[in-house]
């Protein structure tokens, strides 16, 4: 491609200037090395005599371009250029951009936390008119960096916020649109949906012939095969991984490369082929340093420490993977860190290790109740927030009640004296008058009455769903705890009480995606759906938020399986339709028996077996959503089994100390959010 920049530095020559770029761009998507070249040489020939403005544009594209060769320190002091050229022509939307391209550097080193913190920062100061790729650009790193920290619910919503802004640039639309459908495909992979993945993919390749070149396909093709192993098509995800190293290698990608390397050696780890996992690892880990990709470096290393753990060679590999481990630590990639210590049991159990492999269980089961405290922690302070916003509306709403009664009262004190006064004084009026008062005073206590009513109604029930609430539940286990012990043991020894406990999965994205008049629409359907199924003696609360609970008296653990199974499909089964949009709401639940196990409730009261049913909820949580656990009953004595459950129900489990009962919810629909798609 010949260079056609010129001297003249005229409005003509700049549009030139900046068409040449933009080619040695469209270059880069098929030859990315050659695109480097040319870019280098004109940057090096060519910029004293360019406008400010190609300069800016030339330093964007070639970060690019340095990071795909694995050129980091190059990328890093293109950066750095390209901020201080930003800085002295008072472009706040090249500051910007910089400025975002240093947080992918701080992912990049395995410090997502500041990343998120310096992307916080550059939103609090974008000016209004930013232009959309700069927006384009902030929502797409925010995206990434929530990725690496697992929060991947806000991690989808920015990857989505991109898409819809690739509609609003000037150049590379098309391009742009398919990066963002790579990064959210690999997101519904991490998500457990590579289905959705694959369709995302499809999307991404049916856009355009673009689609085909190298840069694009290489990582559509490791994205596709991160999704195909997800569903166990384990030969199929091999052959995409390596389609992406053949594309990668002749296009001169060579941090691409390093990745294809990586998941191909993750393939033949699956497969329990360890020495070509061995061989790829090392080829991967070798290119990774020669790149001082401290992330790429890290993969590679677990991946090899596996492999040489495969073959026997023990220390040598778990000394590789608890290096990683302490990296995923230091650096708060605490998920990636779960994850490698359950592959980790997983090979000390292979090995007959059987020792080992209960003690790195219990780290990650450390590592996972911390996680899951962290996500709990949030959501109970967001709940919090709204239930004292809530109370103040209701105390506001009751004192103007009561305002009003006191008014009434008022009023009806001085009709009072003033019968008394006319009775003095006309005493033929005083018998019709005291008649039309009699029953204005008889309406107004109606009235009053009416008040009470709603009053104490509002008491005890929920006033979005109308279910039960909380306090009316607290005053039933008050009355039953005054109730003689011995005559609940004579009622309840061979049927004993249920508690169940359901939380809506995935409500929080339901809410924030679709908005709070969705939100509150799916409660009162969920509410109208656990109604229709229970008995008429059982009792349905809403708990809190998205959680229910449901109290059945006189149910045994398996008849109180069946109520539950019959809950969640009445829940899942059928899509819920909310205004234009057509949702499937899955639940998760844990129930238990009240008394639970013949242990008396005066040693082991109704708090801590809902302490349990909540444990169990959360362990339905962690094994995908859309089912129960119960526990059933105790096999070992109470003494031993109670202090162990209360803390730790998996120990529990895997120490055989419980009985778990598991209930699966209904099969997954095929369904978005809306009935149809809307426009990207």
């Amino acid at each position: 491609m010949a260079l056609s920049l010129s001297a003249s530095p005229a409005k003509a020559d700049e549009k030139a200037d900046l068409e040449h770029i933009n080619n040695i761009r469209k270059l880069s998507d098929t030859d990315n090395t050659e695109a480097l070249k040319q870019l280098e040489f004109l940057k090096q020939k060519q910029f004293a005599k360019s406008t400010p403005k190609v300069r800016l544009e030339a330093l964007k594209v070639i970060v690019s371009l340095y990071y795909d060769a694995g050129r980091i320190q190059s990328a890093l002091d293109s950066i750095a250029e390209l901020k201080t050229l930003a800085g002295s022509e008072h472009d706040q939307d090249g500051v910007a951009i910089a400025r975002i391209m240093e947080s992918y550097a701080l992912i990049d080193d395995g410090k997502p936390d500041d990343a998120i913190k310096n992307l916080l920062q550059i939103r609090s100061t974008l000016h209004a008119s930013a232009s959309a790729e700069v927006r384009m650009r902030l929502h797409s790193a925010f995206g990434s960096a929530y990725y690496i920290t697992g929060n991947f619910a806000a991690s989808l919503q920015h990857f989505l916020e991109a898409l819809r802004l690739t509609d609003e640039l000037t150049t590379r639309k098309i391009e742009n649109r398919m990066y963002k459908l790579d990064a959210i495909a690999k997101l519904y992979s991490v998500m457990k949906d590579p289905e959705k993945a694959l369709v995302t993919i499809d999307e991404a390749f049916s856009l355009s012939p673009l689609s085909r070149s190298p840069k694009t396909a290489a990582s559509l093709n490791i994205s596709q095969g991160i999704a195909l192993s997800a569903l166990h098509r384990n030969k199929e995800a091999a052959e995409a991984y390596k389609r992406a190293l053949k594309l990668a290698n002749e296009a001169g990608l060579v941090a691409m490369a390093v990745t294809s390397l990586i998941n191909i050696s993750d393939y033949y780890l699956i497969m329990n082929q360890y020495r070509q996992a061995e061989n790829y690892a090392r080829q991967a880990l070798k290119e990774a340093e020669t790149l001082k990709d401290k992330q790429s470096i890290t993969i590679a290393r677990v991946n090899l420490g596996f492999a040489l753990a495969g073959q026997g060679k023990i220390s040598q590999g778990v000394e590789l993977i608890n290096d990683v481990v302490k990296y995923f630590l230091d650096s708060d990639q605490k998920p990636d860190a779960e994850a490698v210590l359950a592959e980790q049991a997983a090979m000390y159990e292979r090995a007959a290790m059987y020792k080992e492999a209960l003690q790195t269980v219990r780290q990650q089961q450390e590592l996972s109740n911390e996680l899951f405290r962290s996500d709990r922690a949030k959501a109970v302070a967001a709940l919090q927030e709204q239930f004292h916003s809530e109370q103040k509306q209701k105390q506001i709403e009751l004192l103007a009640k009561e305002n009003d009664l006191k008014d009434a009262d008022i009023r009806n004190h001085r009709l009072q004296q003033i019968v008394t006064l006319l009775g003095a004084i006309v005493t033929v009026l005083m018998v019709a008058f005291l008649f039309l008062l009699y029953r204005r005073v008889k309406r107004i206590n109606l009235q009053l009455r009416e008040a009470n009513s709603q009053l104490e109604f509002h008491a005890i029930r929920d006033p979005l769903t109308g279910l039960y609430n909380r306090r009316s539940f607290l005053d039933m286990m008050k009355a039953r705890m005054a109730q003689a012990e011995a005559e609940r043991r004579d009622v309840q020894e061979n049927n004993p009480d249920c508690l169940i406990l359901l939380d809506i999965d995935y409500f929080k994205q339901i809410n924030d995606g679709l908005g709070h008049a969705v939100g509150d629409a799916v409660l009162m359907e969920v509410a109208h759906r656990l109604r229709k199924v229970v008995r008429d003696t059982d009792m349905v609360l809403r708990w809190g938020g998205e959680e229910f609970l449901v109290f059945s008296p006189k149910s045994s653990p398996s008849q109180s399986a069946g109520l539950v199974e019959r809950l969640l499909q009445a829940v899942g089964a059928e899509p819920i339709v909310a205004g234009d949009k057509e949702i499937q709401v899955t639940v998760t639940a844990g129930f238990i028996a009240l008394p639970f196990s013949d242990v008396p409730e005066s040693a082991f009261g109704w708090e801590k077996v809902l302490q349990i049913a909540d444990m169990a909820l959360y362990l339905g949580k962690a094994h995908g959503r859309n089912r129960a656990y119960g526990i059933s009953r105790l096999l070992v004595p109470p003494e031993i089994a109670l202090p162990v459950l209360e803390t730790d129900i998996s120990t529990a489990i895997a120490n055989g100390m419980v009985e778990l009962i598991e209930v699966s919810g209904p099969p997954r629909l095929d369904l978005s959010f809306a009935k149809t798609p809307e426009p990207h």
